[in-house]
């Protein structure tokens, strides 16, 4: 199984990116592309501390992905 078809069968389900830098997103993905920008809808940005809300829709660059986890 190839990463692009995990990423196809989790469209429209709940997943969590790590980001370059530490930061961790949490939310729906709504769609990616062959350089694996991702489009993340009712996401939340996971901290230590607390969650941050980011309503409509985030888009997340390719390049700065560690990591999805379905």
């Amino acid at each position: 199984m190839k990463p692009l078809d995990v990423l196809q069968q989790s469209l429209h389900k709940r997943v969590l990116v790590e980001m370059k830098g530490g930061q961790s997103f949490r939310g729906t993905l709504d769609g990616f592309d062959q350089h694996l920008n991702l489009v993340l809808s009712g996401a939340e940005e996971v901290r230590s501390d607390a969650t941050a809300q980011h309503p409509g829709l985030t888009l997340l660059r390719g390049d700065s992905v560690v990591y999805i986890s379905p």
